[in-house]
């Protein structure tokens, strides 16, 4: 396998009821769906969104119970066996230094739940932006950010999931990154990785590690790579790390996608299919759907996931794909075909008239059908306007199974430069190799 393999942009146009393009918000996957929150367009929003990605469907969530979280920028958000956590992006008050800056939401029951947690326990951290959140075995690990006047902190803090209790896990006089937000940070096997930001308001390029073993820094040392960055992003493909966008200040962003690979420990830059150009963006978000997305189980063996070798990627269907995607290959090509009214009675059969003209009992379509043909699954959707509940339940529970078998893809959501009164912008990049 080429890290140097190149990789196919490709924007998704966001249709019907979607969120509103923004910045500084935060999203994170879980189970073939990515949760969006909050962020910044003119002003703050406070909208919560699930994006069902084999619908290619938007759904606005319930962001006004108590439990909620208010208007957020700059916050976190990862996931944990069927929970979201959400941590900082307030706004600076005297209310808010009361209160933890910690969110729960239930995805099984779609709601926002109360934090059972220590409250009164006297360590927590208080509310901070543009800091890091990944998770570690069974805790969410958050490094640094921007604090209200006392500037930006090197705190490192552990939030255990089954217990909420917070604890801290370094000292200011130990070796680590420093003060430092707007910088990105991934977990690889019990590691956490963490590169750039800002020190105070100079851009860095330096690399870290944190083992949790020792519970120790290391300074990577390299002599190629990303240079400095900050408001960019980084997700974990298989043995690698993907780090996309950013800028070297806030007014020039960048659409540079690097890979690192945690075997060689190496940096390689991703070049883009001769048409395919990548988005310059800032302070936007970045997930990965997909096996090779996949969190790996913490183990301190060297040996592969065995998950990583069973699960292979099997074709989906998705409305937004502008063209056949070829370079699957043969056996998981996904057939895209166009049939307008005028056609329909030339090339199909009466059972399938219906479904396409509105002349029997099928519903009417507006337009052209688009129906994708998926040869792994032998089964066939038809994109129409309106669907009865019967189909929809049927529908259901192939997207069930679709969903467990995503294909490799990689999601980029908002970021600034952001188009003001339009969806969120949304490209999606593939890399080519096998």
């Amino acid at each position: 396998m080429s890290h140097s393999s190149p990789c196919l942009w490709t924007q998704l146009p966001q249709g019907r009821r979607s969120p509103c393009d923004r910045y500084k918000h935060a999203c994170c996957s879980y189970d073939g769906n990515v949760y969006l929150l909050g962020g910044r367009e003119r002003r703050r929003v406070g909208d919560f969104w699930k994006y069902n990605v084999v619908r290619d469907e938007w759904t606005e969530l319930n962001s006004s119970s108590e439990a909620a979280p208010e208007e957020l920028e700059e916050h976190s958000m990862v996931a944990h066996e069927g929970f979201l956590y959400v941590f900082g992006g307030m706004l600076d008050s005297a209310y808010t230094k009361c209160r933890s800056a910690l969110w729960v939401f239930d995805i099984a029951k779609q709601r926002w739940v109360q934090c059972q947690g220590k409250r009164s326990s006297p360590q927590r951290p208080s509310n901070r932006k543009g800091h890091s959140a990944v998770v570690i075995g069974a805790a969410m690990l958050i490094y640094g950010g921007l604090l209200d006047i006392t500037g930006t902190s090197q705190e490192f803090w552990r939030l255990d999931f089954d217990t909420t209790v917070w604890s801290l896990l370094s000292s200011p006089d130990s070796l680590s990154p420093g003060p430092r937000h707007s910088h990105s940070a991934v977990a690889y096997q019990g590691s956490m990785f963490l590169f750039g930001g800002l020190k105070g308001l100079q851009e860095q390029r330096d690399f870290w590690r944190w083992t949790s073993t020792n519970h120790t820094w290391t300074c990577l040392r390299r002599k190629s790579g990303p240079p400095r960055l900050m408001g960019h992003s980084a997700v974990v493909y298989r043995d690698s790390m993907l780090l996309f966008g950013g800028g070297e200040s806030q007014n020039f962003p960048k659409n540079c996608l690097w890979r690192y690979s945690f075997t060689t420990q190496s940096w390689v830059q991703v070049a883009s299919l001769p048409g395919s150009s990548p988005p310059n963006k800032l302070h936007h978000c970045c997930t990965g759907l997909g096996p090779s997305y996949a969190p790996i189980r913490c183990c301190s063996s060297s040996e592969p996931d065995p998950r990583r070798q069973e699960e292979k990627p099997r074709p989906f269907k998705n409305r937004c794909f502008p063209a056949p995607l070829t370079f699957l290959g043969s056996e998981g090509d996904i057939e895209l075909k166009t049939f307008s009214p005028d056609r329909c009675d030339q090339s199909k059969s009466s059972s399938e008239l219906d479904r396409c003209d509105g002349t029997g009992t099928g519903p009417q379509l507006r337009g052209s059908c688009l129906t994708f043909e998926n040869k792994a699954f032998k089964k066939q959707w038809s994109c129409k306007e309106e669907e009865e509940e019967e189909e929809e339940e049927v529908e259901e529970d192939e997207e069930d199974d679709i969903r467990k078998h995503l294909p490799d893809l990689l999601l980029v959501l908002g970021g600034q430069p952001h188009s003001r009164n339009s969806p969120v912008s949304v490209w999606q990049m593939t890399l080519t190799e096998s």
